[in-house]
């Protein structure tokens, strides 16, 4: 695929060459808009297969560095290597990552195999893995050292295992091949470019309250979340990745250490539509009971960095988002429908 991007000016290395796996998803388009920012990138692959990243989400985007290749992260080939690889190319959402189990582990392990070996010497490869690590924690806040209490053949496995086994592969290529990894572990990021049908709490509550006014809670709504918006969760991604200067490898939790239950979610998010009202359905199965990172590494890590939006405020923004996606759409999609507990 070299022919598509064609090779560094007279054969020389000029600038950093940037590989974004998922760059079409919710938070990777975010990411790919920081990395255009860059005025030492000169050339910025976006492998993505579209499977829950839009097009959409880089329609915005017009810089000649950026080329974006339809292939799947595991089945991407290339005779290039890359100064950096950041891989996000995975579905975070439950219902999804439930629809289709082996797709998802194929996009974390086997994408992180694949991956490695495109790394220039000296490169560095950054990934996104995930709180669901920590599986339904027994301590809160859950700081980097826990770990966790998951069950390794449960609903949810196939993305919380697949991210323990991309973490393990990582920092064993850190220790045998002294690969240069920076890991995060995402605490409950919403905010705007969000699928309408994407799942997800926030982002579910929102489209229902928009549309059929009916939200559905599945469990009690006791279930808690630290909920991250977008762009302050972006921001620490910046800093860790590239612009600050640290030798911390990772697990670094990026969230928001402020906890909110699911049905006070709800109560808000149907107070912005007069008349919506809230349904109970059964509980998911293996549901955490209650999500909170424990930040003293991050602060130490990223000096000055906070998540500054406060949910009230950034639920409206994605609010006003999702609501200008939504009247300009003839048929609202909805979600693959999660697992439930039989009543």
């Amino acid at each position: 695929m070299r022919e598509l991007w064609g090779s560094p000016s007279e054969g020389k290395h000029v600038g950093k060459r940037i590989l974004m796996a998922g760059g079409a998803g919710f938070l990777g388009s975010h990411l790919v808009d920081r990395l255009l920012r860059r005025n030492e990138l000169e050339l910025l692959v976006v492998v993505d297969d579209f499977w829950t990243g839009t097009r959409e989400n880089l329609k915005h985007i017009d810089d000649r560095r950026m080329h974006v290749v339809d292939c799947s992260v595991q089945e991407f080939a290339t005779h290039e290597t890359f100064d950096e690889i950041i891989h996000f190319a995975s579905p975070a959402s439950p219902p999804w990552y439930m629809s289709d189990p082996a797709r998802t582990i194929k996009a974390n392990v086997g994408g992180a195999l694949n991956l490695i070996n495109l790394i220039r010497k000296g490169g560095r490869i950054s990934f996104a893995s995930t709180s669901e690590v920590y599986g339904d924690p027994m301590i809160t806040p859950q700081p980097e050292s826990y770990r966790g209490v998951v069950d390794c053949t449960g609903p949810r496995s196939s993305y919380d295992e697949s991210k323990r086994c991309t973490e393990s592969l990582l920092f064993e290529m850190r220790r045998t091949r002294d690969l240069d990894v920076r890991i995060v572990r995402l605490f409950n990021v919403y905010g705007p470019r969000t699928r309408i049908d994407d799942g997800r709490a926030v982002s579910n509550f929102i489209g229902q309250a928009l549309s059929d006014g009916i939200l559905t809670v599945y469990g009690d709504g006791r279930q808690t979340r630290s909920w991250g918006y977008v762009d302050d969760i972006i921001d620490a991604l910046e800093r860790y990745f590239w612009l600050d200067e640290t030798s911390y490898c990772g697990p670094l939790n990026i969230g928001n250490d402020r906890e909110i239950a699911v049905i006070d979610v709800a109560h808000f998010i149907a107070s912005l539509v007069p008349g919506s009202q809230i349904k109970f359905l059964p509980p998911v199965p293996q549901d955490p009971t209650n999500r909170r990172p424990d930040l003293t590494l991050a602060r130490q890590v990223l000096p000055g960095w906070a998540a500054k939006v406060e949910y009230e405020e950034g639920v409206r923004r994605t609010f006003d988002w999702f609501k200008s996606k939504m009247t300009l759409m003839e048929r609202i999609p909805e979600p693959p429908p999660p697992l439930l507990l039989q009543e």
